[in-house]
């Protein structure tokens, strides 16, 4: 008796379940344009469930396990449009445009919110792009893949809703719709603090034997955890009893709490973000990524991977999209003054190297950084210049979309001569004379170098390099660098060694 009363609670609790849509099928999205569009959810077991979309109807009946997937045709931009789903219940997503969706994602200068960025006032007070819309996801972590991607809804852009978004991607998006004209939507999965590894898959990382130390450095991070949890509590306890002497004494204290270190729950792990805010957010079709991050892997014993890491990642993205070689736009690191022990430009020439490949630009920042501050506020020209390299690379117009690339260099006379690609309307200083530049024999002893600007080319020579057949520019975590092309826009660092 007792047994069939719970088959009878069990069965009506599964009885006429109602479809339930992910989190980023909601009102007021944006549908990639050109994509099929994707479908997905879950509902009973066996039941049909059906969208209509701009005069088409498709369905699909969920799996065993209850869950439903299917596509509708891809089509154009425009909008607003209603999009209706019926099973068991019906669903009426409202204001639905479709456009272009880009994917926004990084650590925390990819983060930093317009509240935050320069001029937030009349930044804010500006924001009113009804046709460009944010998703902003939660920090999760998992050991397994979500099918779910948390976060605050779809809203059109206004001041309410763009305040605390990613200053960098509203940058993006607002210079890129006022050229294209078509509706543009953010999914913005970043994360302050995280390095490259937590956004990798684990299957991904471990195919590629050159890449275990990343696993290696987790690995002694989780040894080392008890030792440095018990650290920081006696750290936290004498930071307490200061704090209480200060405000007894009635005297300001200002030294900041201590730091809790990596722990098993971390960010850090390998894969952890991936399963949890990547896989359920290549569920839905989108045009391009772009990405800001590298300071959390420039440590001497990290910034050696990112090379590979940076490669590996953007090919796993790329798999779990299933899209093809999709647009992959990033930003090479700004300057800023680090730790001794930092390896600032070894990641920024990883990055460089980057652009090998296939469909991704690289946007220079390192003139737009902030001696003492690790998140310079310019997050305008940041955007700026990852729209003029979507406009090019991506949308095919004929423009400048990067500073000086190096390419090459050729020996004469005790000199080295430079070229570049992306040269513009020609190779300029900003100010009186180059600067930046190092030269190294065939000792390797780096000495500091003049430059001059000789048509599209740069002579680099040094007094103390009387045979020099290596050079670098912009070698510093905070370096003064100054070749920019005619369009304003500034030469990478890099090393030809």
């Amino acid at each position: 008796m007792l047994r069939a009363v719970a088959l009878a609670c069990l069965a009506a609790c599964f009885a006429h379940a109602a479809v339930k849509l992910p989190t980023l099928l909601a009102d007021h999205m944006v549908i990639q344009r050109g994509q099929p569009v994707h479908m997905w959810g879950k509902a009973d077991p066996g039941e049909v469930v059906s969208a209509s979309f701009r005069g088409e109807t498709k369905a699909a009946a969920a799996n065993a396990l209850g869950q439903f997937s299917f596509y509708l045709s891809a089509g154009t931009a425009g909008g607003p449009f209603d999009l209706t789903l019926r099973g068991a219940n019906q669903i009426v997503l409202r204001d639905v445009l479709v456009g272009d969706v880009w994917v926004v994602a990084g650590q925390s200068n990819m983060e930093w919110p317009v509240r935050w960025a320069s001029r937030p006032e009349a930044e804010i007070a500006a924001a009113r792009h009804p046709r460009i819309r944010l998703f902003r996801a939660m920090h999760r972590v998992s050991e397994f893949a979500f099918d779910d991607l948390w976060g605050k809804p779809w809203a059109p852009c206004a001041p309410e809703s763009v305040a605390d978004f990613s200053a960098v991607g509203y940058h993006f998006a607002r210079f890129l719709q006022e050229r294209l004209d078509v509706p543009i939507g953010l999914i913005q999965i970043a994360w302050g603090g995280t390095p490259i590894d937590s956004w990798t898959s684990l299957g991904a990382i471990t195919k590629d034997a050159a890449l275990m130390p990343a696993l290696a450095e987790w690995a002694k991070l989780m040894r080392n955890h008890p030792a440095a949890l018990l650290r920081y509590q006696l750290e936290c306890r004498k930071w307490e009893a200061a704090a209480a002497l200060a405000k007894a004494a009635h005297k300001t204290f200002t030294q900041p709490p201590p730091v809790k270190p990596v722990g098993p729950e971390s960010p850090w792990k390998p894969g952890v973000i991936f399963n949890a805010m990547v896989t359920p957010a290549a569920a839905y079709p989108v045009r391009g990524v772009i990405w800001y991050q590298g300071e959390s892997n420039t440590s001497a014993e990290r910034a050696p991977l990112y090379g590979g890491l940076f490669r590996t990642m953007i090919e796993d993205w790329r798999r779990v999209w299933n899209q093809g070689n999709f647009p992959f736009l990033f930003v090479q690191l700004a300057g800023f003054t680090t730790t001794p022990d930092s390896q600032w430009p070894e990641l920024r020439e990883a990055q460089r190297r980057a652009l090998d490949v296939a469909n991704t630009g690289m946007a220079v920042a390192v003139d737009l950084g902030e001696r003492d501050s690790i998140h310079p506020k310019n997050k305008q020209e940041v955007g700026r210049r990852l729209s003029l390299m979507a406009r090019a690379l991506v949308y095919g117009e004929q423009l400048v979309y990067s500073g000086p690339l190096f390419r090459r260099t050729s020996r004469e006379d005790g000199a080295l001569r430079l070229w570049f690609d992306h040269s513009g309307g020609g190779l300029v200083v900003h100010g009186d004379a180059l600067r930046g530049f190092e030269a190294a024999g065939a000792d390797r002893r780096w000495m500091p170098a003049a430059a001059r600007i000789e048509g599209n080319s740069v002579v680099v020579f040094s007094p103390s390099v009387p045979a020099p057949l290596y050079v670098r520019y912009g070698w510093a975590d905070f370096p003064d660098c100054n070749l920019y092309n005619a369009e304003g826009l500034p030469a990478a660092s890099f090393r030809s060694d």
